[in-house]
């Protein structure tokens, strides 16, 4: 199992990398921008209040364990399926199999559940292409009104699709971008809404004190109009609406940074920032920490400032099992709300088609590790070099 990976700070020490002005500059900037986050917004909200502003909100839930374990602070890290949802340049960070699924399931507040599923396929070293889906489902609810607040004796439900596809590219040993086009249905008792959005992100690795930041920008899309007949009940009878205003998806803006202050070939600890700012609510603020054991054993924990609720920090685990066809990947996440309750989430999953018995390369969780795999040339593994 040990002549399988490829510990992330050999191959920057070969790499021999050298941090210029600007990369001292950017870190810099970013560091600031950290530390003064907590005093006011770091992007201009052009207006008041935007709670309540956006439809589609399912497209706000975490899918899967890793993230939630982390306090969401993720969008610099992500290298599994979950950038999927993140930041689609993590995709590259995958191992250098030809195939990589996952499944995650999100036991949620009321009795929500939902399903997320995504499947990657490696067309080169430097080009990936993947599909996702989201699926939300809130159960029978009880129609209630103001004249029959027990309910009226009929139901209701709640359903959202996502479907989305991705390209992610590696341009440099050090910068890699992704873009991702998706599909999206809204259906609640009987009103449906059809939208399409875009994400874009990258991930760049700074070349100084093993330091990354990454960009992205998820929902961005257009304003779009519910379609279908409502039945109310008002003081004149029952009535029908049909007309309805326009309403767009919850875009958000995510800047993340991360360092691994200790990195060497039994351990390796990440702590990660990221500054979310989202189109209809104020911005959060996400920190979070991943331990990880020889790459096998991960524990996780973190802290979202600025919810509306109050929260407890969030914490998980995972398992990484390489098997003989590729490798099996395992995580839980807790998160919790005040006055909502805890919510749970398990994810699953799994690489196959290795290209070779060493080729086999452990998750990291640092940006540049992946592009460096996904850089060597063909016929070349992460180990043999």
């Amino acid at each position: 199992m040990e002549n399988h990976r490829h510990p992330s700070h050999l191959r920057r020490q070969k790499a021999r990398r050298s941090a210029s002005p600007l990369r001292l500059l950017v870190l810099g900037a970013l560091m600031l921008g950290f530390v003064f986050a907590g005093q006011a917004q770091l992007l201009p909200a052009f207006g008041d209040s935007r709670t309540g502003t956006t439809g589609m909100q399912f497209l706000k839930i975490t899918p899967d364990a890793r993230a939630a374990g982390m306090g969401d602070a993720i969008t610099a890290i992500t290298d599994d399926i979950g950038a999927l949802y993140w930041n689609p340049a993590g995709i590259a960070g995958l191992d250098s199999s030809k195939i990589h699924a996952q499944l995650a399931t999100t036991d949620y507040f009321g009795g929500v559940t939902m399903q997320y599923g995504g499947l990657v396929y490696r067309i080169s070293d430097k080009t990936l292409i993947g599909v996702s889906l989201s699926y939300l489902n809130s159960g029978e609810m009880d129609v209630t009104t103001e004249f029959l607040p027990l309910g009226t004796g009929q139901t209701f439900r709640a359903s959202n699709t996502a479907v989305g596809a991705t390209l992610t590219r590696v341009l440099t040993d050090r910068f890699r971008f992704g873009v991702t086009a998706r599909y999206i249905n809204e259906s609640i008792a009987g009103i449906n809404t059809h939208n399409a959005v875009f994400d874009f992100g990258f991930q760049y690795d700074i070349g100084l004190a093993n330091t990354r930041f990454a960009v992205g920008l998820s929902n961005f899309g257009f304003n779009t109009d519910p379609a279908g007949d409502l039945m109310l009940e008002t003081l004149e009878g029952p009535q029908v609406v049909n007309e309805f205003e326009s309403i767009s998806a919850p875009a958000v803006f995510r800047l993340g940074l991360a360092w691994d202050p200790v990195l060497n070939e039994e351990h390796r600890l990440t702590v990660t920032g990221q500054l979310n700012h989202p189109t209809d609510n104020n911005e959060t603020y996400g920190f979070g920490a991943e331990y990880a054991w020889h790459s096998l054993l991960h524990f996780r924990a973190g802290y979202l400032l600025g919810l509306d609720q109050a929260a407890l920090p969030s914490a998980g685990f995972g398992v990484w099992l390489p098997r003989r066809f590729g490798s099996m990947r395992i995580d839980y996440g807790f998160s919790h709300r005040a006055n909502l309750g805890g919510v749970h989430r398990l994810t699953l999953g799994f690489s196959l088609l290795n290209r070779s018995a060493d080729s086999q390369s452990a998750p990291r969780g640092a940006a540049s590790e992946g592009a460096s795999r996904s850089s060597t040339p063909a016929g070349e593994t992460p180990a043999s070099r």
